[in-house]
Protein backbone atom coordinates (compact mmCIF):
# COMPACT_ATOMS: atom_id res chain seq x y z
CA UNK A 1 0.00 0.00 0.00
CA UNK A 2 3.02 2.44 0.44
CA UNK A 3 2.83 5.82 1.65
CA UNK A 4 -1.10 5.56 0.41
CA UNK A 5 -2.75 4.12 4.25
CA UNK A 6 -3.92 6.84 5.28
CA UNK A 7 -7.01 5.87 7.27
CA UNK A 8 -7.11 2.08 5.33
CA UNK A 9 -6.45 -0.63 7.69
CA UNK A 10 -3.32 -2.22 7.51
CA UNK A 11 -4.92 -5.81 7.89
CA UNK A 12 -6.92 -5.72 4.49
CA UNK A 13 -3.82 -3.77 3.06
CA UNK A 14 -1.38 -6.54 3.52
CA UNK A 15 -4.21 -9.17 2.57
CA UNK A 16 -4.16 -7.28 -0.47
CA UNK A 17 -0.28 -6.33 -1.37
CA UNK A 18 0.38 -10.00 -0.42
CA UNK A 19 -1.93 -11.53 -3.38
CA UNK A 20 -1.64 -8.85 -5.98
CA UNK A 21 -4.88 -7.88 -6.20
CA UNK A 22 -5.46 -4.73 -8.25
CA UNK A 23 -9.09 -4.58 -7.38
CA UNK A 24 -11.75 -6.66 -4.67
CA UNK A 25 -15.41 -6.10 -4.08
CA UNK A 26 -16.79 -8.53 -1.57
CA UNK A 27 -20.37 -8.84 -0.35
CA UNK A 28 -22.27 -10.39 2.36
CA UNK A 29 -26.11 -10.02 2.13
CA UNK A 30 -28.66 -11.87 4.17
CA UNK A 31 -32.10 -11.09 1.93
CA UNK A 32 -33.27 -10.88 -1.73
CA UNK A 33 -33.69 -7.59 -3.11
CA UNK A 34 -36.93 -6.99 -4.36
CA UNK A 35 -36.38 -4.86 -7.62
CA UNK A 36 -40.42 -4.68 -8.40
CA UNK A 37 -40.52 -2.42 -4.80
CA UNK A 38 -37.29 -1.30 -4.36
CA UNK A 39 -36.06 -0.03 -7.33
CA UNK A 40 -32.45 -0.32 -8.39
CA UNK A 41 -29.82 -0.81 -5.24
CA UNK A 42 -26.61 1.55 -4.54
CA UNK A 43 -24.80 -1.74 -4.27
CA UNK A 44 -25.68 -5.03 -6.02
CA UNK A 45 -25.18 -8.23 -3.90
CA UNK A 46 -26.75 -11.49 -4.05
CA UNK A 47 -27.63 -13.46 -1.58
CA UNK A 48 -25.02 -15.04 0.67
CA UNK A 49 -21.42 -13.94 0.24
CA UNK A 50 -19.93 -13.02 -3.43
CA UNK A 51 -16.62 -11.88 -4.41
CA UNK A 52 -14.85 -11.02 -7.46
CA UNK A 53 -11.55 -9.77 -7.73
CA UNK A 54 -9.00 -8.60 -10.42
CA UNK A 55 -5.09 -9.98 -10.05
CA UNK A 56 -2.17 -7.79 -11.03
CA UNK A 57 -0.74 -9.01 -14.63
CA UNK A 58 2.50 -10.13 -13.20
CA UNK A 59 0.75 -12.83 -11.29
CA UNK A 60 2.06 -16.40 -12.35
CA UNK A 61 -0.69 -18.39 -11.31
CA UNK A 62 -4.00 -16.84 -10.95
CA UNK A 63 -5.79 -19.77 -8.89
CA UNK A 64 -2.99 -19.98 -5.84
CA UNK A 65 -3.34 -16.10 -5.68
CA UNK A 66 -7.11 -16.53 -5.47
CA UNK A 67 -7.03 -19.76 -2.83
CA UNK A 68 -5.17 -17.34 -0.84
CA UNK A 69 -6.99 -14.18 -0.91
CA UNK A 70 -10.16 -15.61 -0.34
CA UNK A 71 -8.79 -17.72 2.69
CA UNK A 72 -7.00 -14.67 4.12
CA UNK A 73 -10.53 -12.93 3.72
CA UNK A 74 -12.07 -15.75 5.40
CA UNK A 75 -10.26 -15.10 8.30
CA UNK A 76 -10.35 -11.38 8.32
CA UNK A 77 -14.08 -10.94 7.98
CA UNK A 78 -15.16 -14.85 10.08
CA UNK A 79 -16.93 -16.00 7.03
CA UNK A 80 -16.35 -19.37 4.82
CA UNK A 81 -14.88 -17.92 1.84
CA UNK A 82 -12.23 -20.37 2.58
CA UNK A 83 -14.84 -22.99 0.78
CA UNK A 84 -14.20 -20.67 -2.61
CA UNK A 85 -12.23 -22.87 -4.78
CA UNK A 86 -11.63 -23.17 -8.94
CA UNK A 87 -14.67 -26.12 -8.63
CA UNK A 88 -17.30 -22.74 -7.52
CA UNK A 89 -15.18 -19.77 -9.75
CA UNK A 90 -15.43 -18.68 -13.30
CA UNK A 91 -13.52 -15.87 -14.99
CA UNK A 92 -16.63 -13.91 -16.88
CA UNK A 93 -15.32 -11.80 -19.59
CA UNK A 94 -17.97 -9.12 -20.41
CA UNK A 95 -19.94 -8.77 -17.01
CA UNK A 96 -17.36 -7.61 -14.38
CA UNK A 97 -15.69 -4.84 -16.35
CA UNK A 98 -12.91 -3.30 -13.78
CA UNK A 99 -14.28 0.34 -12.31
CA UNK A 100 -10.76 1.79 -11.48
CA UNK A 101 -7.80 2.32 -13.25
CA UNK A 102 -6.13 -0.47 -15.41
CA UNK A 103 -2.29 -0.42 -16.83
CA UNK A 104 -3.24 -2.92 -19.56
CA UNK A 105 -5.65 -4.17 -21.55
CA UNK A 106 -8.75 -6.01 -20.03
CA UNK A 107 -8.03 -9.87 -19.97
CA UNK A 108 -10.22 -12.05 -17.97
CA UNK A 109 -8.22 -14.43 -17.24
CA UNK A 110 -7.01 -12.36 -14.17
CA UNK A 111 -10.25 -12.46 -13.10
CA UNK A 112 -11.75 -14.34 -10.72
CA UNK A 113 -15.95 -14.67 -9.32
CA UNK A 114 -17.23 -16.70 -7.02
CA UNK A 115 -20.63 -16.52 -5.07
CA UNK A 116 -21.45 -18.64 -1.33
CA UNK A 117 -25.93 -18.36 -1.72
CA UNK A 118 -25.51 -20.71 1.69
CA UNK A 119 -23.67 -18.05 3.47
CA UNK A 120 -25.38 -16.82 7.27
CA UNK A 121 -24.58 -13.37 7.76
CA UNK A 122 -23.98 -12.69 11.40
CA UNK A 123 -22.82 -10.22 13.87
CA UNK A 124 -19.51 -12.40 13.72
CA UNK A 125 -19.00 -10.97 10.19
CA UNK A 126 -20.28 -7.33 11.20
CA UNK A 127 -17.94 -6.80 14.14
CA UNK A 128 -14.55 -7.15 11.65
CA UNK A 129 -16.52 -4.83 9.38
CA UNK A 130 -16.41 -2.12 11.84
CA UNK A 131 -13.32 -2.18 12.63
CA UNK A 132 -12.05 -1.35 8.86
CA UNK A 133 -13.40 2.05 9.65
CA UNK A 134 -11.13 4.86 10.72
CA UNK A 135 -12.91 5.78 14.49
CA UNK A 136 -14.19 1.99 14.45
CA UNK A 137 -17.89 2.36 15.74
CA UNK A 138 -16.91 5.03 18.38
CA UNK A 139 -18.10 7.87 16.48
CA UNK A 140 -19.63 8.98 13.08
CA UNK A 141 -22.53 7.07 11.51
CA UNK A 142 -20.70 3.87 12.28
CA UNK A 143 -22.73 4.62 15.91
CA UNK A 144 -25.63 3.17 14.50
CA UNK A 145 -24.36 -0.43 13.50
CA UNK A 146 -26.36 -1.90 15.90
CA UNK A 147 -26.03 -5.61 15.03
CA UNK A 148 -29.59 -6.24 17.09
CA UNK A 149 -31.30 -3.73 14.53
CA UNK A 150 -29.39 -4.41 11.82
CA UNK A 151 -30.02 -7.77 11.40
CA UNK A 152 -33.61 -7.68 12.03
CA UNK A 153 -34.50 -5.88 8.54
CA UNK A 154 -36.28 -7.54 5.56
CA UNK A 155 -32.99 -6.96 3.87
CA UNK A 156 -29.40 -5.77 4.84
CA UNK A 157 -26.21 -6.12 3.46
CA UNK A 158 -22.20 -5.22 4.08
CA UNK A 159 -19.94 -4.21 1.44
CA UNK A 160 -16.45 -3.62 1.24
CA UNK A 161 -14.87 -2.41 -2.20
CA UNK A 162 -11.30 -1.45 -2.88
CA UNK A 163 -10.31 -0.26 -6.45
CA UNK A 164 -6.85 1.83 -8.04
CA UNK A 165 -8.33 6.15 -8.83
CA UNK A 166 -7.03 8.37 -10.73
CA UNK A 167 -5.91 11.35 -8.14
CA UNK A 168 -5.71 14.17 -11.53
CA UNK A 169 -6.89 15.26 -14.14
CA UNK A 170 -5.36 12.88 -16.86
CA UNK A 171 -4.85 10.01 -14.07
CA UNK A 172 -0.76 10.70 -14.07
CA UNK A 173 -1.15 10.32 -10.42
CA UNK A 174 -3.31 7.07 -9.11
CA UNK A 175 -4.69 6.61 -5.41
CA UNK A 176 -6.07 3.73 -3.58
CA UNK A 177 -9.83 3.71 -3.01
CA UNK A 178 -11.51 1.26 0.09
CA UNK A 179 -15.30 2.35 0.33
CA UNK A 180 -17.32 0.34 2.60
CA UNK A 181 -21.48 0.06 2.17
CA UNK A 182 -24.30 -1.02 4.36
CA UNK A 183 -27.83 -1.36 2.63
CA UNK A 184 -30.86 -1.87 4.54
CA UNK A 185 -34.42 -2.08 4.52
CA UNK A 186 -36.71 -1.35 6.87
CA UNK A 187 -40.86 -2.04 6.27
CA UNK A 188 -42.64 1.00 7.10
CA UNK A 189 -45.57 0.60 5.14
CA UNK A 190 -46.78 -2.27 7.26
CA UNK A 191 -46.07 -0.87 10.59
CA UNK A 192 -49.11 0.77 12.56
CA UNK A 193 -47.21 3.96 12.42
CA UNK A 194 -45.79 5.28 9.25
CA UNK A 195 -43.54 7.62 11.12
CA UNK A 196 -39.99 6.73 11.64
CA UNK A 197 -36.78 7.92 12.76
CA UNK A 198 -33.34 7.26 13.34
CA UNK A 199 -33.98 5.91 16.86
CA UNK A 200 -36.33 3.97 16.06
CA UNK A 201 -34.30 2.01 13.39
CA UNK A 202 -31.06 1.94 14.95
CA UNK A 203 -32.03 1.44 18.83
CA UNK A 204 -29.97 5.28 19.72
CA UNK A 205 -29.56 8.96 17.79
CA UNK A 206 -26.08 10.15 16.20
CA UNK A 207 -23.19 10.35 18.28
CA UNK A 208 -21.27 12.89 16.33
CA UNK A 209 -19.68 13.07 13.50
CA UNK A 210 -15.83 10.82 13.16
CA UNK A 211 -13.20 13.39 13.59
CA UNK A 212 -10.93 12.03 10.38
CA UNK A 213 -13.85 12.40 8.30
CA UNK A 214 -14.26 15.47 5.79
CA UNK A 215 -17.47 15.04 5.20
CA UNK A 216 -20.21 14.09 7.46
CA UNK A 217 -23.92 14.08 5.95
CA UNK A 218 -27.28 12.29 6.70
CA UNK A 219 -29.44 13.03 2.81
CA UNK A 220 -33.05 12.22 3.00
CA UNK A 221 -34.69 12.01 -0.31
CA UNK A 222 -37.99 13.93 -0.22
CA UNK A 223 -39.05 14.46 -3.48
CA UNK A 224 -42.62 12.92 -2.80
CA UNK A 225 -43.00 15.37 -0.34
CA UNK A 226 -43.34 18.52 -2.21
CA UNK A 227 -46.91 19.07 -3.11
CA UNK A 228 -49.02 17.63 0.05
CA UNK A 229 -46.59 18.06 2.71
CA UNK A 230 -47.59 14.50 3.83
CA UNK A 231 -44.87 15.00 6.40
CA UNK A 232 -42.51 17.03 8.01
CA UNK A 233 -38.68 16.40 9.57
CA UNK A 234 -37.65 16.93 12.48
CA UNK A 235 -35.04 18.71 13.22
CA UNK A 236 -34.99 20.67 9.99
CA UNK A 237 -32.90 19.81 7.45
CA UNK A 238 -29.60 22.28 7.45
CA UNK A 239 -29.60 22.14 3.55
CA UNK A 240 -31.75 21.31 1.00
CA UNK A 241 -30.19 19.96 -2.36
CA UNK A 242 -32.42 19.18 -6.27
CA UNK A 243 -30.55 16.65 -8.19
CA UNK A 244 -31.45 16.24 -12.02
CA UNK A 245 -30.53 12.93 -13.42
CA UNK A 246 -31.70 11.19 -16.01
CA UNK A 247 -34.62 12.89 -16.87
CA UNK A 248 -36.00 12.09 -13.09
CA UNK A 249 -35.92 15.23 -10.51
CA UNK A 250 -35.04 14.74 -6.62
CA UNK A 251 -35.16 16.74 -3.66
CA UNK A 252 -32.70 16.13 -0.66
CA UNK A 253 -32.97 16.93 2.81
CA UNK A 254 -29.34 17.36 3.50
CA UNK A 255 -27.66 17.04 7.23
CA UNK A 256 -25.11 18.33 8.71
CA UNK A 257 -23.80 15.56 11.66
CA UNK A 258 -20.87 17.98 12.54
CA UNK A 259 -22.75 21.07 13.12
CA UNK A 260 -25.52 19.26 14.29
CA UNK A 261 -23.80 16.90 16.96
CA UNK A 262 -22.56 19.93 18.93
CA UNK A 263 -25.38 19.84 21.85
CA UNK A 264 -24.87 15.87 22.28
CA UNK A 265 -26.51 12.79 20.56
CA UNK A 266 -29.15 14.15 18.32
CA UNK A 267 -32.12 12.17 16.50
CA UNK A 268 -34.08 12.62 13.23
CA UNK A 269 -37.32 11.72 12.88
CA UNK A 270 -40.19 11.72 10.05
CA UNK A 271 -43.67 12.57 11.16
CA UNK A 272 -46.67 11.61 8.93
CA UNK A 273 -49.89 14.52 9.05
CA UNK A 274 -51.81 12.49 6.72
CA UNK A 275 -53.35 9.07 7.50
CA UNK A 276 -51.88 5.54 6.94
CA UNK A 277 -51.38 5.31 2.69
CA UNK A 278 -48.76 4.13 0.39
CA UNK A 279 -48.14 5.73 -2.61
CA UNK A 280 -48.03 4.44 -5.82
CA UNK A 281 -44.96 2.26 -7.18
CA UNK A 282 -43.69 2.66 -10.26
CA UNK A 283 -41.63 -0.81 -11.30
CA UNK A 284 -38.17 -0.42 -13.26
CA UNK A 285 -38.09 -0.75 -16.83
CA UNK A 286 -36.12 -4.43 -16.16
CA UNK A 287 -36.08 -6.93 -14.00
CA UNK A 288 -36.01 -10.65 -13.92
CA UNK A 289 -37.02 -13.55 -11.98
CA UNK A 290 -35.27 -17.28 -11.83
CA UNK A 291 -37.14 -20.85 -10.97
CA UNK A 292 -36.40 -24.67 -11.83
CA UNK A 293 -39.00 -26.62 -13.51
CA UNK A 294 -39.16 -30.57 -13.86
CA UNK A 295 -40.41 -33.16 -11.35
CA UNK A 296 -38.43 -35.78 -9.63
CA UNK A 297 -34.62 -36.32 -8.89
CA UNK A 298 -33.33 -37.05 -12.46
CA UNK A 299 -33.51 -34.00 -14.34
CA UNK A 300 -34.82 -30.76 -14.85
CA UNK A 301 -34.84 -27.10 -16.20
CA UNK A 302 -33.20 -23.97 -15.40
CA UNK A 303 -35.21 -20.70 -16.52
CA UNK A 304 -34.88 -17.44 -16.54
CA UNK A 305 -37.43 -14.69 -17.39
CA UNK A 306 -36.07 -10.92 -17.83
CA UNK A 307 -39.00 -8.22 -18.05
CA UNK A 308 -38.38 -5.16 -20.47
CA UNK A 309 -41.00 -2.52 -19.54
CA UNK A 310 -39.60 -0.03 -21.98
CA UNK A 311 -40.27 1.24 -25.31
CA UNK A 312 -36.72 0.80 -26.99
CA UNK A 313 -35.05 -2.91 -27.58
CA UNK A 314 -32.82 -3.30 -24.37
CA UNK A 315 -29.25 -4.94 -24.65
CA UNK A 316 -27.96 -7.18 -21.77
CA UNK A 317 -24.99 -9.41 -20.67
CA UNK A 318 -26.93 -12.77 -18.82
CA UNK A 319 -24.14 -15.05 -16.59
CA UNK A 320 -24.95 -18.23 -15.44
CA UNK A 321 -22.71 -19.96 -13.57
CA UNK A 322 -24.14 -23.62 -12.79
CA UNK A 323 -22.49 -26.11 -10.22
CA UNK A 324 -20.12 -29.32 -11.71
CA UNK A 325 -22.80 -31.34 -10.01
CA UNK A 326 -25.72 -29.83 -12.20
CA UNK A 327 -24.70 -30.69 -16.06
CA UNK A 328 -26.13 -28.49 -18.09
CA UNK A 329 -26.21 -29.09 -22.33
CA UNK A 330 -25.60 -26.00 -24.27
CA UNK A 331 -27.80 -27.50 -27.48
CA UNK A 332 -30.91 -27.37 -24.95
CA UNK A 333 -30.76 -23.78 -24.60
CA UNK A 334 -34.08 -22.36 -25.92
CA UNK A 335 -34.32 -18.22 -25.50
CA UNK A 336 -37.98 -17.32 -26.87
CA UNK A 337 -40.17 -14.13 -26.35
CA UNK A 338 -43.41 -15.14 -27.11
CA UNK A 339 -43.18 -17.05 -29.89
CA UNK A 340 -40.47 -15.46 -31.66
CA UNK A 341 -36.78 -17.35 -30.96
CA UNK A 342 -34.17 -15.16 -29.93
CA UNK A 343 -30.63 -15.83 -30.99
CA UNK A 344 -27.95 -14.36 -28.70
CA UNK A 345 -25.51 -12.01 -30.42
CA UNK A 346 -22.39 -13.28 -28.78
CA UNK A 347 -22.02 -16.41 -27.31
CA UNK A 348 -19.65 -17.74 -24.78
CA UNK A 349 -19.68 -21.12 -22.82
CA UNK A 350 -16.96 -23.47 -20.98
CA UNK A 351 -18.19 -27.01 -20.18
CA UNK A 352 -17.72 -27.78 -16.36
CA UNK A 353 -15.64 -31.07 -14.78
CA UNK A 354 -16.54 -32.89 -12.29
CA UNK A 355 -14.91 -31.65 -9.09
CA UNK A 356 -12.82 -28.98 -11.12
CA UNK A 357 -14.52 -26.57 -12.78
CA UNK A 358 -18.33 -24.74 -12.77
CA UNK A 359 -20.57 -24.86 -16.06
CA UNK A 360 -19.85 -21.23 -17.26
CA UNK A 361 -22.84 -19.22 -19.95
CA UNK A 362 -22.49 -15.96 -20.55
CA UNK A 363 -24.82 -14.30 -23.14
CA UNK A 364 -25.33 -10.92 -25.02
CA UNK A 365 -29.13 -10.63 -25.55
CA UNK A 366 -31.20 -8.16 -27.62
CA UNK A 367 -34.39 -7.78 -25.75
CA UNK A 368 -37.50 -6.16 -27.84
CA UNK A 369 -39.20 -3.48 -25.89
CA UNK A 370 -41.95 -3.99 -24.01
CA UNK A 371 -41.89 -7.73 -23.47
CA UNK A 372 -41.30 -10.67 -21.31
CA UNK A 373 -37.95 -13.02 -22.49
CA UNK A 374 -37.64 -16.67 -21.18
CA UNK A 375 -34.20 -18.38 -20.96
CA UNK A 376 -33.98 -21.95 -20.02
CA UNK A 377 -31.49 -24.54 -19.91
CA UNK A 378 -31.56 -28.53 -19.22
CA UNK A 379 -29.68 -29.97 -16.48
CA UNK A 380 -29.22 -33.56 -15.12
CA UNK A 381 -28.33 -34.00 -11.36
CA UNK A 382 -25.41 -35.75 -10.38
CA UNK A 383 -24.90 -38.45 -7.91
CA UNK A 384 -22.16 -37.26 -5.32
CA UNK A 385 -19.99 -39.61 -3.21
CA UNK A 386 -21.03 -39.84 0.23
CA UNK A 387 -18.31 -37.58 1.72
CA UNK A 388 -19.43 -34.45 -0.17
CA UNK A 389 -22.76 -34.04 0.67
CA UNK A 390 -23.21 -31.26 3.58
CA UNK A 391 -24.74 -31.76 6.75
CA UNK A 392 -28.61 -32.21 6.74
CA UNK A 393 -28.07 -32.96 3.22
CA UNK A 394 -31.81 -33.72 2.49
CA UNK A 395 -32.10 -29.81 3.23
CA UNK A 396 -30.71 -29.13 -0.75
CA UNK A 397 -28.28 -27.20 -2.21
CA UNK A 398 -27.68 -23.52 -3.25
CA UNK A 399 -27.07 -22.27 -6.55
CA UNK A 400 -26.00 -18.46 -7.41
CA UNK A 401 -27.82 -16.32 -8.93
CA UNK A 402 -27.86 -15.42 -12.48
CA UNK A 403 -26.26 -12.00 -13.24
CA UNK A 404 -28.28 -10.01 -15.79
CA UNK A 405 -26.00 -6.42 -16.75
CA UNK A 406 -27.01 -3.62 -18.75
CA UNK A 407 -26.86 -0.05 -19.45
CA UNK A 408 -30.21 1.81 -18.74
CA UNK A 409 -31.19 4.93 -20.70
CA UNK A 410 -32.78 6.77 -18.36
CA UNK A 411 -32.50 7.04 -14.68
CA UNK A 412 -35.95 5.57 -13.03
CA UNK A 413 -35.91 4.15 -9.65
CA UNK A 414 -32.03 4.48 -10.24
CA UNK A 415 -29.89 5.43 -6.85
CA UNK A 416 -26.86 3.37 -7.79
CA UNK A 417 -23.15 5.19 -7.73
CA UNK A 418 -21.50 4.94 -11.00
CA UNK A 419 -18.59 3.05 -11.38
CA UNK A 420 -16.33 6.35 -11.87
CA UNK A 421 -17.69 7.63 -8.37
CA UNK A 422 -16.89 6.97 -4.78
CA UNK A 423 -19.46 9.04 -2.76
CA UNK A 424 -23.35 9.42 -2.80
CA UNK A 425 -22.46 13.14 -3.78
CA UNK A 426 -21.33 12.32 -7.13
CA UNK A 427 -24.39 11.09 -8.03
CA UNK A 428 -26.29 14.28 -7.84
CA UNK A 429 -26.70 16.40 -10.80
CA UNK A 430 -24.92 13.64 -12.47
CA UNK A 431 -26.73 13.14 -16.06
CA UNK A 432 -25.25 10.02 -18.45
CA UNK A 433 -26.11 9.10 -21.51
CA UNK A 434 -26.64 5.62 -20.00
CA UNK A 435 -26.39 4.22 -16.49
CA UNK A 436 -24.75 0.65 -15.64
CA UNK A 437 -26.69 -1.57 -13.54
CA UNK A 438 -26.36 -4.99 -12.53
CA UNK A 439 -29.36 -7.27 -11.51
CA UNK A 440 -28.81 -10.38 -9.16
CA UNK A 441 -31.68 -13.19 -9.47
CA UNK A 442 -32.77 -15.28 -6.83
CA UNK A 443 -30.45 -18.38 -5.65
CA UNK A 444 -32.21 -21.58 -6.09
CA UNK A 445 -32.49 -24.93 -3.64
CA UNK A 446 -31.89 -28.36 -5.81
CA UNK A 447 -32.78 -31.58 -4.42
CA UNK A 448 -29.96 -34.07 -5.40
CA UNK A 449 -30.44 -37.81 -5.36
CA UNK A 450 -29.51 -38.39 -1.40
CA UNK A 451 -28.76 -41.33 -0.10
CA UNK A 452 -30.49 -42.67 3.07
CA UNK A 453 -28.19 -41.35 5.78
CA UNK A 454 -29.80 -43.25 8.75
CA UNK A 455 -29.35 -46.32 7.42
CA UNK A 456 -25.82 -47.17 8.40
CA UNK A 457 -27.27 -45.88 11.89
CA UNK A 458 -30.44 -48.26 12.19
CA UNK A 459 -27.90 -50.95 10.90
CA UNK A 460 -25.11 -50.47 13.57
CA UNK A 461 -27.73 -50.40 16.46
CA UNK A 462 -29.37 -53.67 15.08
CA UNK A 463 -26.11 -55.47 14.80
CA UNK A 464 -24.71 -54.30 18.39
CA UNK A 465 -28.29 -55.08 19.68
CA UNK A 466 -28.14 -58.82 18.48
CA UNK A 467 -24.14 -59.45 19.56
CA UNK A 468 -24.69 -58.00 22.54
CA UNK A 469 -27.82 -60.41 23.44
CA UNK A 470 -25.91 -63.50 21.59
CA UNK A 471 -22.35 -62.57 23.37
CA UNK A 472 -23.55 -62.77 27.11
CA UNK A 473 -25.21 -66.46 26.71
CA UNK A 474 -22.33 -67.48 24.38
CA UNK A 475 -19.72 -65.63 27.00
CA UNK A 476 -21.18 -67.91 30.17
CA UNK A 477 -21.11 -71.03 27.93
CA UNK A 478 -17.68 -71.01 26.95
CA UNK A 479 -16.27 -69.73 29.74
CA UNK A 480 -17.95 -71.00 32.59
CA UNK A 481 -17.91 -75.03 33.80
CA UNK A 482 -21.14 -76.68 34.75
CA UNK A 483 -20.79 -78.01 38.48
CA UNK A 484 -22.87 -79.96 40.06
CA UNK A 485 -23.66 -78.52 43.87
CA UNK A 486 -25.21 -80.28 46.67
CA UNK A 487 -27.71 -78.02 48.26
CA UNK A 488 -27.83 -77.88 51.93
CA UNK A 489 -31.42 -77.23 53.63
CA UNK A 490 -31.93 -75.49 56.86
CA UNK A 491 -33.42 -77.18 60.01
CA UNK A 492 -36.94 -76.39 58.85
CA UNK A 493 -37.27 -77.15 55.51
CA UNK A 494 -35.09 -81.06 56.78
CA UNK A 495 -37.87 -81.12 59.37
CA UNK A 496 -40.51 -80.39 56.46
CA UNK A 497 -38.78 -83.31 54.36
CA UNK A 498 -38.72 -85.88 56.77
CA UNK A 499 -42.49 -85.34 58.25
CA UNK A 500 -43.25 -85.70 54.25
CA UNK A 501 -41.43 -88.54 53.38
CA UNK A 502 -43.60 -90.19 56.68
CA UNK A 503 -46.49 -89.56 55.25
CA UNK A 504 -45.85 -91.30 51.91
CA UNK A 505 -44.92 -94.33 53.57
CA UNK A 506 -48.09 -94.23 55.79
CA UNK A 507 -49.70 -94.03 52.70
CA UNK A 508 -47.92 -96.60 50.89
CA UNK A 509 -48.75 -99.24 53.88
CA UNK A 510 -52.41 -98.55 53.62
CA UNK A 511 -52.19 -99.27 50.31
Amino acid sequence: MGNHKRHNNIGLGEIISRHNVNELHLTLTKGLWNYQKWGYPYHDAGPGAEIYSWFHEDVNNVDDEWKGLTNALAGLFCASLNFVNPANSVSPEFTFLPTGVLDRSINSSYLRYSSLPKEIVCTENLTPFKKLLPCNSKKGLATLLNSAYIHNTNYHSIGVHFRVTCSSMFCTKTSLELRQSVSLIYDTITDVSQNWSVRKFFGMGIRGACPLATLSNVYIDISNNNTNQVYELMPPPSAKIVSLRGGQLNEIAVYDIRSLSSKGIFNIEVLYNTAHTAGLNYPPILYANRYVIGYGQERGSLVTKIYNNYWQTLNIILLESIPWYLPVYLHSVKITCGTENIIPLIQRYLPGKERKNPYYLELILSLPPQSVTKFSIEMDYSFLKWQEYPPDANHGFYIGPSIITTLLPIARNYTAIQFDGSTITSSFNASRDVYLVQLKTESLLISLPTPDFSMPYNVICLACTAVALAFGPLHNISTKRLVLKRVEMDWKERLLSSLMKKIFKSKKKQE
